[in-house]
């Protein structure tokens, strides 16, 4: 990097086919913690407003899936005690009722969903206040538990669909689930639009059937349950309307927001894909390997240029390589730079006498 006080140009360094052998022998460890800032993409592909660096959200690492048995419990005990409770308080609510037991899930149902036709009111202080309980407590479940349940269940119909796809073409198992990792969320966006659309035409076909509105009304129903307006003005007024309700209103709602969640993802993703484009598209200039030479020695190494550029994709951050290296300097116990099994076990060691 420098002769006699002057500073030279990087790229004369690559030139030298022994640079990289001799690199700053009396170096013994590399310091990546000072790494310089990549700087970030400024520029705007032509095709696109915004290029963002968030990183992918499609990825599955450390992705749990959840229990079922958990979320049944957890779903059954919130629908069980909002049942009783206000089938106890049943007298206190005005409104169209059927039966007692079915109205009190339904109205159970119609508040945690946030849909609130107005169908059936509370109309005491105890009634407003349990309501309010139970309209918080069912937003959470809904957020927290149900939602990620929905997100499994649809990942798990992804294969099936990248093979309906790919019926007529002759792929392996092995490249369905390419397919399937590389366009996971567009796969899920579209398996979600087929349910969101077979619940809206079983929605608008049971309320023109069942509950007698005229087709525009039972349509204009549906689009109001499922955005969770709930005019109030069309609703589910039978004992069967309602039965059917309890379970048609609960998936269609979480439906349609797993739909919008999946486009935004998808946005996202067609963003990072563009700017990783634009990155590696790019050419490289003495900026660069300046940014990109994190022990100063006038040459940049493979790993280096591939942290410079992973930075640059908004992959990972200057905290990332931090935390990383910090792992990297506790385990790496004779100060060597390099580690091997009796660092590891030298470490570990040292952690349990702690």
């Amino acid at each position: 990097m420098a002769s006699n006080g002057v500073r030279e140009p990087l790229l004369s360094a690559s030139l030298e086919p022994t640079a990289q052998k001799n690199k700053k022998e009396g170096l013994n460890r590399r310091r990546y913690r000072r790494c310089k800032s990549a700087p970030l993409a400024e520029f705007v592909p032509p095709e696109k407003d915004v290029i963002s660096s968030t990183p992918n959200s499609g990825s599955n690492v450390g992705k749990e899936h959840p229990s079922f048995k958990k979320v049944a419990i957890f779903f059954a005990v919130y629908l069980g005690i909002g049942a009783v409770c206000f089938y106890l308080v049943r007298n206190q609510i005005e409104g169209k009722k059927t039966d007692g037991i079915l109205d009190a899930v339904y109205f159970c149902i119609v508040t945690m969903t946030t849909v609130g036709y107005g169908d059936l009111v509370p109309d005491s202080a105890l009634t407003k206040l349990l309501a309010c309980a139970f309209v918080f407590t069912g937003m959470a479940l809904i957020g927290l538990v149900l939602s990620k349940a929905a997100d499994y269940l649809v990942e798990k119909q992804e294969i099936s669909l990248v093979k309906a796809f790919n019926m007529r073409k002759k792929v392996g198992p092995n490249d369905i689930l390419k397919e399937a990792e590389t366009n996971r969320v567009k796969y899920k966006c579209i398996t979600v639009f087929v349910l969101l659309m077979v619940l809206i035409v079983a929605g608008t076909t049971f309320l023109a059937t069942v509950e007698k509105l005229e087709l525009v009304d039972a349509f204009y129903c549906v689009c109001a349950t499922i955005t969770t307006l709930g005019y109030g003005d069309k609703s589910f007024s039978t004992k069967a309307g309602r039965a059917f309700a309890v379970v048609w209103i609960l998936t269609s709602t979480i439906t349609l927001a797993q739909f919008f969640l999946y486009l935004a993802e998808l946005n996202t993703e067609r963003r990072q894909r563009a700017l990783v484009k634009w990155v590696l598209a790019r050419k490289v200039t003495n900026v660069d390997l300046e940014a990109a030479d994190l022990d100063d020695d006038g040459v940049v190494d493979a790993a280096e240029f591939i942290l410079y550029k992973l930075k640059e994709m908004g992959k990972i951050t200057e905290e990332d390589i931090s935390l990383v290296m910090e792992e990297f300097e506790d385990l790496d116990v004779d100060q060597s730079g390099t580690l091997s099994v009796s660092d590891i076990m030298l470490a570990q060691s040292s952690r349990r006498e702690r």
